[in-house]
């Protein structure tokens, strides 16, 4: 779920920016510009020692890949497997292409001619004159931010040539006709990927940063980095699994996840955490929060100064959490329905008895908004009134346009990922974050490989990539389900086509005070795909679109120093989400206090505050409970 910033570690006594006036016409040339004197290699025993060690632990790593291979038959019939189902995409993509060769031969001519004008450009700048670049990188784009990729010529033309050629190979594949939206969405995002995985950042003998460490420690990163990608081969059992952060850094519960509380009901799926007020009255009506189960909680509660929960408390609400259990193999047959049925239902039958109030405001993030949704109809269906508003973060209900995330649901890949499903009982927490991390491959992926294996750095410590690191299984029915029903073939948003609890589910059952939160740049939840919503429920329904994306639009408190505004919009919410947008206000700053406007009109007036434990339903144990400790490794408590 979800999206996040880059990560790159900042290096620890980092060598100083290249010469301003490097100019070197080779690579080595333009390494000895920096001004860094070569320290010359390590001892040659203890450098032979050194490597003697990791040859041994990468022949063991090796051993025990190949043996776990082929105990479950990875590989298939010819040697190759192909689970994501790419091949048939460019396969497909390539005899489209070939049937157009006059195309294809003009994006040929056209490439050329951008190379031609980029070698005499850079003969240009070796004779001293500046001309224009033929391609620059993106806004944002942190690759190409070493100096020397726009100070030395040669690294200048690398990281133009690599452009061109990149984007040069994504329009030719974009411009192919006759193919499928879904071929073609495949064949761009792997295109993408390729591109990314082959910039010149991510290569020794390519990337002016790494050279010139590679120089002033002669060596020695590139014989720390070969460690740590060992470490990560190991961790992962002969699988890579890149470190994002300093793991020994956090601890839930002692440095993440510390607004105080307790734990006042549990069952199989979820714990229900009440938390201690800090002020001497409280709305009447408490707060429930369902986050998404695909993963924990706690980024809403990461540290005081950034938690959604802790300033949520200080504004005096009752605020409750719903904290999703990590599931095994045990709870394999747990549907979406009985995530309904004991999570926000039972959520709801609990907060009664803590605190003796039915009526209840409430909020869901990501699917667990989704599933807000969907309890919201069940509970119209049945008479049931004890929410009385509803706030979404970032929240698809309609799939018709899900971004991305579309690439990966086709028949093919379904029908392997529940093959692997159905073996365990559960999909496994990397999978699920190979796959948003893919979504942001150069932030989340590359960044982190220039960084550990060529700079030979260890991972900053850092909650937010902690929090994504820690991630969670998915239950095989209840995953199947949403990825068959609501990705793949768009049910929910279709009046009765899905069936929870014996109820048929029809969303503009809503007829709630409604508050949508979108973001703009979320690449799991892309918000026209969410605005859509607006034009489904039946109550009154307020969008607010904030700036960045799925995780950091949404984590924005208020501060002094405010990181991304936000757009409102007075009126009726017109059909078109970019009419919306061309009719919004932008607004400097933190969209929570909006948000606390909104819910003040809903707040059912104050009572004094509430103690977790005090009333019907006694304190099990201290927030954030046990279930959020669980690491995708270990076996759940419910289960025990």
């Amino acid at each position: 779920m979800a999206e996040k910033g880059s990560g790159r570690a900042p290096s620890k006594g980092k060598s100083k920016p290249a010469n301003e006036n490097a100019s070197a016409k080779t690579a080595e040339s333009a390494v000895s510009d920096t001004g860094a004197a070569p320290s010359g290699l390590a001892d040659p025993a203890e450098f032979s020692r050194h490597m003697g060690e990791i040859a041994a632990r990468s022949n063991k790593i090796l051993t025990e890949f190949i043996a776990r291979q082929q105990e479950t038959g990875g590989g298939g019939q010819f040697g190759i497997s192909d689970p994501l189902n790419i091949t048939n995409a460019f396969v497909e993509m390539t005899s489209r292409m070939m049937s157009d060769p006059t195309r294809l031969w003009q994006a040929q001519i056209g490439l050329w001619q951008g190379y031609m004008s980029l070698w005499q450009a850079t003969a240009s700048k070796m004779l001293g004159s500046e001309p224009e670049d033929a391609v620059t990188p993106e806004a944002g784009d942190r690759r190409f931010k070493d100096s020397a990729w726009d100070e030395n010529v040669v690294f200048d033309y690398i990281k133009q040539s690599y452009l061109m050629t990149a984007r040069w190979m994504q329009h030719t594949v974009e411009d192919v006709d006759g193919l499928d939206e879904k071929t073609r969405r495949k064949v761009d995002f792997y295109t993408k990927q390729f591109a990314d995985a082959m910039a010149p950042s991510n290569f020794l003998m390519t990337n002016p940063e790494v050279l010139r460490a590679t120089i002033e420690s002669g060596g020695e990163n590139l014989v720390k980095g070969l460690e740590n990608l060992l470490s990560d081969l190991e961790r992962g059992h002969g699988e890579l699994q890149i470190s994002m952060t300093d793991q020994d850094a956090f601890e839930v519960g002692g440095n993440v996840a510390t607004t105080p509380g307790k734990v006042v009901f549990q069952n199989d799926l979820m714990q229900l955490i009440q938390y201690a007020p800090t002020t001497e009255e409280v709305m009447r009506r408490p707060l429930v929060l369902v986050p998404p189960w695909i993963n924990k909680f706690y980024i809403l509660d990461l540290r005081a100064k950034n938690s959604l929960i802790k300033w949520a408390v200080d504004q005096g609400i009752t605020v409750f959490v719903v904290s999703w259990v990590n599931p095994d193999e045990k709870l394999a047959k747990k549907t979406f329905e009985d995530y309904m049925l004991e999570g926000p239902l039972a959520a709801l039958d609990a907060i009664e008895k803590a605190t003796g109030q039915k009526e209840i405001n409430a909020i869901g993030y990501c699917i667990g908004g989704t599933l807000m949704a969907a309890t919201l109809s069940y509970m119209a269906s049945k008479g049931d009134d004890r929410i009385k508003s509803i706030t979404f973060f970032t929240t698809m209900v309609d799939f018709a346009e899900a971004g991305d995330l579309s690439v990966f649901i086709d028949e093919e890949q379904l029908a392997a990922l529940e093959d692997r499903m159905n073996k365990s009982g559960y999909l496994d927490g990397k999978e699920m974050a190979t796959t948003f991390n893919m979504l942001r491959a150069n932030d989340l992926i590359w960044s982190f490989v220039v960084n550990n294996y060529l700079m030979g750095k260890e991972p900053f410590p850092f909650d937010l990539l902690y929090w994504n690191s820690d991630s969670t299984r998915m239950p095989a029915a209840m995953h199947s389900f949403y990825l068959r029903k609501m990705y793949q073939e768009n049910k929910l948003v279709q009046p009765g086509a899905l069936t929870l609890a014996g109820v048929p589910i029809d969303l503009s059952q809503n007829k709630l005070p409604t508050f949508i939160l979108s973001t703009k740049e979320d690449h799991i939840a892309p918000w026209k795909s969410t605005y859509a919503a607006t034009q489904i429920y039946s109550g009154t329904t307020r969008f607010c679109l904030a700036g960045s994306g799925h995780i950091a639009g949404v984590i924005n408190p208020p501060s002094d120093k405010p990181k991304y505004g936000y757009w409102t919009r007075t009126g009726k919410n017109p059909k078109d989400p970019e009419k919306w947008l061309d009719g919004a206000k932008f607004n400097e700053g933190s969209w929570w206090p909006e948000w606390k406007k909104w819910l003040d009109r809903s707040a059912g007036g104050t009572v004094p505050a509430r103690v977790p434990g005090d009333g019907d339903l006694k304190a099990i144990e201290d927030a954030p409970g046990s279930y959020v400790k669980m690491r995708a490794l270990e076996p759940n408590p419910s289960s025990k």
